[in-house]
């Protein structure tokens, strides 16, 4: 048997273990929740629309199967290991956002501490430590570096957690993000990282099953920047040693283009109407597709298209040489710019 094939059953293996003990435990995590009253009850913030209190167990599930995978799998190694304690960080603190509202200063302030435990391990953006341009100094290197990786990963943590506004959202789009990525670590010779990803995108299949439409449970803060973490961290680590940097540096962000775009969308239309950034409003995508007439189902296939594209798309630009890579890497951020411009005219939102 040939080492890719070897690979390939093994991420099966994985998969399916953590598919099918996803499914297995949620209604234990469920009526675990509902019973501690964990639960996120309607009407307790604008966006929230649902009719009945819906467990917040996500958060709970996915941490419970990471664990177990990755002990069954073996991955209490480096780099995985301070990826995870640094995940538990925003775990914990995204639980008790969810059991008690935490401040934004507060929470911003727990998500850094978890950046720094995973840049103390050496997990870290390595934008300006490897690129042309000639810093001589080694310490600005780092520090621009350290910041880097601080926005990369505090930003997509929340714009996971933001774009979590309807049933089945963010387990959706982090599902199609971590199967992209399993591709890609399998081509790149990246076996480990393609394996850690398998965790995680069975889980998000196993999560399908109870977030989807109608959602028996709900992700949470604790559930939605865990994934978020995770994503960001899985970027990180996707580094091929057989492409140029100036290829591959962007692939990431197409690859979570959509909760990006949503995110800076939702950020500019509240500081355009002087709103607190960080207050949750019925500005994002998913709710302007709703308020121009698509049903909720209509609206989430439209988003998750969307990812599949832009996925495909951050595929298809490996191939390319730089120059014609960056080029359509420009063109993305340019489009997404004329449509956060295009909708915020027509102000197709409902508040």
């Amino acid at each position: 048997m040939n080492e890719l094939l070897s690979n390939i059953f093994e991420l099966f293996k994985v998969l399916l273990f953590s598919i099918v003990s996803t499914i297995i435990i949620s209604p234990l995590i469920i009526k675990m929740t509902i019973r501690f009253g964990i639960l996120d009850i309607p009407g307790s913030e604008p966006h929230k629309k649902h009719t009945q209190s819906i467990p917040l167990a996500g958060g709970i599930v996915i941490v419970i199967i990471a664990i177990v995978s990755i002990t069954i799998f073996r991955f209490w190694k480096s780099p995985y290991t301070a990826i995870l304690i640094a995940a538990a960080i925003i775990f914990i603190f995204g639980m008790l956002d969810d059991i008690k509202k935490l401040g934004y200063v507060t929470k911003l302030l727990f998500q850094i501490l978890a950046v720094i435990v995973m840049i103390s391990a050496n997990v870290q953006v390595r934008i300006f430590e490897t690129s042309a341009i000639q810093i001589y100094s080694p310490m600005v290197v780092d520090i621009l570096d350290w910041l880097i990786t601080i926005f990369w990963m505090v930003g997509i943590t929340n714009s996971i957690n933001l774009i979590d506004s309807m049933d089945g959202l963010a387990v959706g789009l982090a599902r199609n993000a971590f199967a992209f990525f399993i591709i890609m670590s399998l081509i790149a010779h990246q076996t480990s990282l393609a394996l850690f990803s398998t965790v995680f995108l069975g889980i998000c299949l196993g999560l399908s099953f109870f977030n989807s439409i109608p959602a028996r449970l709900f992700l949470g803060d604790s559930g939605a920047q865990t994934l978020g973490y995770i994503l960001a961290a899985i970027a990180i680590l996707y580094t091929p040693l057989d492409l140029p940097q100036l290829t591959t540096w962007f692939v990431p962000i197409m690859m979570l283009g959509v909760p990006i775009f949503d995110t800076s969308l939702v950020v500019v239309s509240r500081l355009r109407r002087h709103q607190n950034i960080f207050r949750a409003e019925l500005n994002h995508i998913y709710h302007r597709l709703i308020s121009i007439g698509y049903t909720p189902r209509k609206a989430l296939q439209v988003i998750n298209s969307s990812s599949l594209l832009l996925g495909l798309l951050a595929f298809i630009t490996l191939s390319m040489v730089p120059w014609q890579a960056n080029l359509i890497f420009g063109l993305f951020v340019c489009l997404g710019i004329a449509l956060i411009i295009i909708v915020e005219r027509k102000g197709s939102l409902t508040t």
